[in-house]
C-alpha cells in the first residue's frame, strides 16, 4: 500500500472556540453494506465496531443533562446497528430532532424492508448520500449498481411522504466531489439535481447538501497512489476563507465514537484527535459535563482546511460564505 507522504504541518489553521452545543453527533459503528473509496470512516462489509446498548443508554443520560437538540447518527451504515431504533424511539420520545445519514442502498436489503417505514413514523430527517445525480459517475465511486439502488430507495422514502410538498418528512441528499477537487456552488448544483431527478426519474428531496471529500482514511490512500496528496493540501488550504470559521460544525457539534468517546468532529474522530475540552487523553460521554464546553478550546489540525475552503463545508453542506 501506497505511504502517504505529508506535507509539512503548517500548525496555523485560526484557533477556535465552542457555541453552544446543540448537535450530538453519534458513530454507531463502521460497518456498512457498502465500500466507498471517498469514505473517511473507512467503513464496509467487514468492518467489526459496532455501539453496545451499554453505549446506547450513556448517549441518552447524556441528552437528558444537555441542552442537545439533533441527534445526529452516522456510520458506516447507523441503520444496521441493532440498537438503532431503540435510540431512534428513546430520542424522539424526548423531542429530539434525529437525522440519519443514509446511504439509500440499506433500504433494499434483506432484514431492512421496513426501515424506511420506520424512519417515517419517526418523523426522522433522512440525509441521504448521492454523489451525482449521473449513474456512471455514482457507480464509479460507489460501486456497481448503487445507482439504480439508491433512485429505489429514493422512490420508496418518496412514497412515504419524504421530500413532498407541505411534508414534515425531510429528505436532504448529500453531493461528494468525484476526485480532488472543491464542490461547485450548492445552490446552483441543488437546481440541477432537482431537475434532473424530477424529470427523468420523477424523484423529490429538499435540500442538496455538498461536503468537501477529506482528505483522511481511504480517499487519503486513493489520492497518495495517484499522486494527488499534496496537491489537494494545497488546494484546501489555498481556498481557506476566514469568513467560514463563523460556521463550521465543530462549534456547535460533538463526536461520539462507537465506544463513546467524544471529539470535536467526525473527522478528529477517524483520526484520533480527542476532545480539546476534555483535559484528559480521550474524554468517555459518561464522564463529561457538558458545561465543560462553554467556549472551549476546539482541536484543529492542517486537515481543518477542507471545512473553511471555498464556500465552506459541514455536515449540513456549503456554508456559503464565499468571497
Amino acid at each position: 500500500m501506497a505511504q502517504i507522504e505529508l506535507m509539512p504541518r503548517f500548525n496555523d489553521f485560526p484557533a477556535i472556540a465552542r457555541k453552544p452545543l446543540t448537535t450530538l453527533q453519534v458513530n454507531l459503528g463502521y460497518v456498512c453494506n457498502q465500500t466507498c473509496f471517498h469514505c473517511h470512516v473507512n467503513a464496509g462489509p467487514n468492518r467489526k465496531e459496532i455501539m453496545t446498548g451499554e453505549t446506547i443508554a450513556e448517549i441518552l443520560a447524556f441528552i437528558d443533562r444537555s441542552e442537545i437538540t439533533t441527534l445526529d447518527l452516522t456510520g458506516g451504515a447507523p441503520e444496521m446497528n441493532p440498537h438503532f431504533r431503540e435510540l431512534v424511539v428513546a430520542a424522539r420520545a424526548r423531542g429530539i430532532k434525529v437525522m440519519d445519514r443514509c446511504n439509500l442502498t440499506i433500504l433494499s436489503q434483506p432484514g431492512y424492508e421496513t426501515l424506511g417505514a420506520f424512519l417515517a413514523e419517526q418523523q426522522v430527517e433522512v440525509v441521504a448520500s448521492l454523489p451525482c445525480y449521473l449513474e456512471d459517475n455514482v457507480d464509479a465511486q460507489r460501486g456497481d449498481g448503487v445507482f439504480q439502488a439508491s433512485l429505489d430507495g429514493l422512490r420508496q422514502l418518496n412514497a412515504l411522504g419524504y421530500g413532498q410538498p407541505s411534508s414534515n418528512r425531510v429528505l436532504n441528499l448529500v453531493y461528494n466531489p468525484l476526485g480532488p477537487e472543491l464542490p461547485p456552488p450548492q445552490a446552483e448544483l441543488e437546481a440541477a439535481y432537482h431537475q434532473h431527478l424530477e424529470q427523468h426519474y420523477g424523484i423529490r428531496f429538499n435540500q442538496l447538501f455538498t461536503i468537501t471529500n477529506m482528505p483522511i482514511n481511504r480517499f487519503a490512500k486513493t489520492l497518495a497512489r495517484k499522486g494527488q496528496y499534496q496537491s489537494y493540501m494545497r488546494t484546501l488550504r489555498a481556498a481557506h476563507q476566514d469568513a467560514n470559521l463563523e460556521g463550521v460544525m465543530c462549534r456547535s457539534l460533538i463526536s461520539v465514537d462507537w465506544q463513546g468517546y467524544l471529539y470535536d468532529c467526525d473527522f478528529n474522530q477517524m483520526l484520533h484527535i480527542p476532545l480539546a475540552a476534555g483535559g484528559r487523553p480521550k474524554t468517555h460521554i459518561r464522564d463529561l459535563n457538558p458545561q465543560a464546553l462553554d467556549h472551549a478550546e476546539i482541536a484543529v489540525a492542517d486537515h481543518c482546511f477542507g471545512c473553511t475552503a471555498g464556500q465552506g463545508s459541514s455536515c449540513g453542506g456549503a456554508l456559503k460564505a464565499v468571497s
